[in-house]
């Protein structure tokens, strides 16, 4: 089925998940260990059309029918920008943002912008966008207002105005919530009475539009000339949705894509280095590979050994062995440590003998002598750790996992399942662990680490967690940033030592482009280049890496 709107309506760009890409580099010099460059608007290429597969069908892009930021961003601003995962981010669709008191701000939107339908933007649409998320369906965005923090009014004081004031203190309202939640038209979302079953092509106030989609095969998009930040560098940016991995590289090899939005695999690395033409650069991304543990299920509902499996860990030799030393070992823990919100002095060290001893404590010994141990009532210690077929890093992982684990006396039972089924026992929390990936918006947002211990991911709400709870009301009554950021780092350093991850490694992603195509991309962290931000000029480039 083919979606086709009129110029009227438009909508954004499209860009994995997964991705986290970076930028460009030394254009004689093809490695895997590039730099990114920030490349002035001068310099800045102008090109009529840029062709970037995308590995996923994410559907019309609009914020309820998917959670991929790096796609929906190009049809869709937020106040600040470019996250909440820079120290500070600048303002975008507002003037200004300030702070009256500890529970009240007071918010300044720009004149002039328009959506892409040609309706101007007002204050309104922002106060609308806040109460929608607050009030309406959840989303991947509503707990900045309904939650951590908690909006309790919003205000409209004249077209171009609006005040929130909190529930509780909210000295990060700027730095993070204003920076991460896109806005929505009003006239057109308080028409929708399904969000979740909304498949309209989107309309935003960003730098492309979407005009084609057709599922399974691609998207087009065209340049908003009506952008606020000045019109974007390439006028098409044409993206085939290409899932088989070999077929996509294939495709940039030959010339037929500009540039893979999937990470290029370590063992491909060198296939592409000395290629004409193609840079392969790397990006230290804003996520995390992690075993997410059931914390409700026995053995894994006791805080010490949750910990001692975390020090039977050996990551180092993870990274080297499986990764092929393509990733950083996670001696950091959670969450990930190029986040200024995260505590640097976290360690998650790999400590067999402490493994063990924190065992024999917890009196879960091996009784019968076959290596491996037994509760007090001579249950065995076997976990199932759940891994997608479709992931075959992680199943090269589990399998050193089991090594590791067995030396300490557990016996892990790698279980490799599909997608789906994975999916299913997880939203069922039918697992002991699972493996997989958890990006910027979970790992960097410091307020997003709050909320994980407040809906099942992390801990689980009511769930009793005194050391949390007294940790947390302590945060709630913190009226600045930086004392907010001293309560977090305590929490997190509790977290690390009682942990419901176990964070194996940093990924680092690899990602192949084209550079006689386009060579302007910039990095933003968490975003990685592929991003709104590398296809504008000066003004809109410079936020970027939220600098003035």
């Amino acid at each position: 089925m083919l979606f086709v709107r009129s110029k009227r309506f438009y909508i954004s760009c499209v860009l994995i998940a997964t991705l986290m890409l970076t930028a460009c580099t030394n254009k004689t010099e093809n490695t895997a260990a590039n730099t990114a460059t920030n490349t002035p608007a001068a310099a800045v290429q102008q090109i009529e059309q840029l062709k970037i597969a995308v590995p996923t069908d994410a559907g019309p892009l609009n914020i309820y029918n998917t959670s991929v930021d790096f796609m929906t961003e190009l049809v869709f601003d937020k106040l600040f920008g470019p996250s909440p995962y820079v120290a500070e981010p600048q303002p975008w669709l507002a003037e200004s943002a300030e702070q009256v008191d500890s529970l009240n701000w007071v918010v300044k939107v720009r004149s002039g912008v328009k959506w892409h339908d040609g309706t101007p933007f007002t204050a309104e649409d922002v106060k609308f966008t806040y109460e929608y998320y607050r009030d309406g369906p959840q989303n991947r965005h509503s707990h900045h207002v309904s939650d951590v923090p908690q909006i309790s009014t919003i205000t409209l004081l004249d077209e171009s105005t609006v005040k929130f004031t909190c529930a509780y203190a909210c000295p990060s309202l700027k730095t993070v919530t204003l920076a991460d939640l896109p806005i929505l038209a009003k006239h057109i979302w308080s028409k929708v009475e399904n969000p979740r079953k909304y498949t309209e092509l989107a309309v935003g106030t960003g730098p492309y539009k979407l005009v084609e989609y057709v599922p399974d095969q691609y998207y087009k998009l065209e340049a908003n000339q009506d952008f606020f930040m000045g019109k974007p560098a390439v006028k098409t940016l044409y993206m085939p949705i290409i899932k088989d991995q070999t077929a996509m590289f294939n495709s940039l090899r030959s010339g037929e894509i500009d540039a893979a939005a999937k990470s290029v695999p370590p063992e491909l690395l060198d296939t592409f280095k000395g290629a004409a033409n193609i840079k392969v650069t790397t990006t230290p991304e804003l996520t995390i590979a992690e075993l997410r543990t059931n914390y409700q299920r026995f053995p894994l509902n006791i805080h010490e050994f949750r910990n001692a499996l975390s020090l039977a860990i050996d990551r180092q030799a993870i990274t080297d062995i499986v990764l092929l030393k393509h990733a950083r070992p996670a001696f950091k823990g959670y969450p990930h440590p190029d986040s200024p919100w995260t505590n640097p002095d976290l360690s998650t060290p790999y400590d067999a003998k402490q493994s063990q001893s924190i065992l024999d404590s917890l009196k879960l010994i091996d009784r019968d002598g076959d290596g491996i141990r037994e509760s007090e009532d001579g249950k065995k210690l076997d976990i199932r750790l759940a891994v997608s077929s479709a992931e075959p890093t992680f199943i090269r992982t589990a399998e050193l996992l089991k090594e590791q684990f067995l030396k300490v006396g557990v016996n892990l039972k790698v279980e490799v399942m599909d997608a789906g089924t994975l999916a299913g026992i997880s939203s069922e929390r039918n697992f002991d662990l699972t493996i997989g990936n958890i990006g910027a918006h979970g790992v960097a947002d410091p307020d997003q680490f709050i909320m994980s211990h407040r809906a099942d991911y992390l801990w689980k709400k009511g769930l009793a967690y005194p050391e949390w709870d007294t940790l947390f009301e302590k945060w709630k009554a913190e009226p600045t940033i930086e004392g907010r950021k001293l309560i977090s780092f305590d929490m997190q350093k509790l977290f690390n030592r009682q942990p419901t991850s176990l964070v194996l490694f940093y990924p680092e992603q690899n990602w192949a482009y084209r550079s006689d195509r386009f060579d302007s991309w910039i990095q933003s962290p968490g975003f990685g280049i592929f991003h709104k931000y590398s296809l504008l000029n000066e003004a809109g480039r410079k936020i970027a890496t939220g600098t003035k």
